[in-house]
C-alpha cells in the first residue's frame, strides 16, 4: 500500500512539474511572439520556447517533450490569436519535428559523443527547415526554402548555443529541485 502512495506522489509531482514546464513553455512562446524583433526574414523568432522542449526532452523523455511542443503551439497561438492559422501550423509541425530530431540526437549525447548544444543546434536548424519546407509548400514557391535557409541556418547556431547552454544549466536547477522533493525525474 505504501508503494502505490510512493508512486501517486511521484507522478503528483511528474504532472506537476510536467503542468509548470508547459505555462513557462507557453508564456515564452506568447511573449517572443509580441516582440517586435529586427530580423532579416519575416516572422522569423528567436524560438526559446525550445528551451522548455530540450529540459523536457533531457529530464523526462520523448513522450513529455513531445507533449510540451504540442501544447505549446496550441496554447501559444490561441494566446496570440492565430489558432489555427497559417503560423500554427508551422509552429506544431516544426516543433514535433525538431523534438524528435533532438531526441534521436540525445541518444548520441547520452553516449558522450555529442554535446547538449550540439542537440540543440541541430534542433533549430531542423526546426528553421521544416518551418521553410512546410511555408514553400503551402504557398507553392520553392525558392523560399532556397533563398532562406541559410540565412535561417546560420541563425540557428547562436539560437541553439544560447537554448542548449539554458537548458544544461535549467537542468542542474531541476535535477536539485526532484533531489529536495526526492520525487525524481519519472519516464
Amino acid at each position: 500500500m505504501q508503494q502505490s502512495g510512493i508512486r501517486l506522489r511521484n507522478r503528483l509531482n511528474y504532472l506537476t512539474y510536467l503542468a509548470v514546464l508547459i505555462t513557462f513553455a507557453v508564456v515564452i512562446h506568447t511573449v517572443e511572439a509580441a516582440l517586435p524583433l529586427p530580423m532579416p526574414v519575416p516572422g522569423v523568432r528567436l524560438g526559446l520556447a525550445n528551451i522548455i522542449t530540450l529540459l523536457t526532452l533531457i529530464m523526462f523523455g520523448l513522450r513529455s517533450g513531445l507533449l510540451i511542443a504540442i501544447v505549446r503551439s496550441i496554447l501559444g497561438s490561441l494566446f496570440v490569436g492565430g489558432l489555427f492559422g497559417f503560423g500554427f501550423w508551422l509552429s506544431i509541425t516544426a516543433g514535433i519535428t525538431s523534438c524528435l530530431a533532438m531526441a534521436l540526437i540525445l541518444l548520441l549525447e547520452k553516449k558522450g559523443l555529442v554535446s547538449l548544444i550540439s542537440v540543440s543546434v541541430l534542433g533549430a536548424a531542423i526546426h528553421n527547415l521544416t518551418q521553410l519546407g512546410l511555408a514553400s509548400l503551402i504557398i507553392a514557391n520553392p525558392d523560399l526554402l532556397i533563398g532562406y535557409y541559410p540565412l535561417l541556418l546560420l541563425l540557428s547556431v547562436p539560437t541553439g548555443i544560447f537554448t542548449g547552454i539554458t537548458a544544461n544549466f535549467l537542468e542542474g536547477v531541476t535535477r536539485r529541485m526532484f533531489e529536495k522533493s526526492s520525487a525524481g525525474p519519472v519516464r
